[in-house]
């Protein structure tokens, strides 16, 4: 048995030129149209990402898996003794507090 089946493409080609012709002049209106829906997609997935609430196990999780800070005591010592010896180190640490962005 043959495969019968012929697919003419020249009616699809005719009816496409002929939307294309007919929605020639409104292809700005088309663009702005598809930009604006395009924008309104990304504000739209921006607000909803904006507005997600923190799941509390992961935030914990992430605090635990975080090594913690620690000074060594002796460090702050040294620091402290320095500053309390040396009349250039003491105005250094006052400017420094003072103001710190200088």
């Amino acid at each position: 048995m043959k495969n019968d089946l012929k697919f003419d493409l020249k009616p699809l080609l005719l009816t496409g030129k002929k939307a294309v012709m007919m929605l020639k002049p409104y292809t700005v209106v088309l663009i702005v149209v598809l930009f604006a829906a395009a924008y309104s997609l990304v504000i739209l997935r921006i607000n909803s990402l904006s507005n997600a609430e923190v799941d509390q196990n992961a935030v914990t999780s992430q605090v635990k898996s975080s090594p913690s800070l620690r000074i060594d005591p002796q460090a702050v010592q040294q620091l402290q003794s320095l500053k309390d010896n040396s009349v250039n180190v003491q105005t250094l640490f006052e400017n420094q507090r003072t103001n710190p962005f200088e």
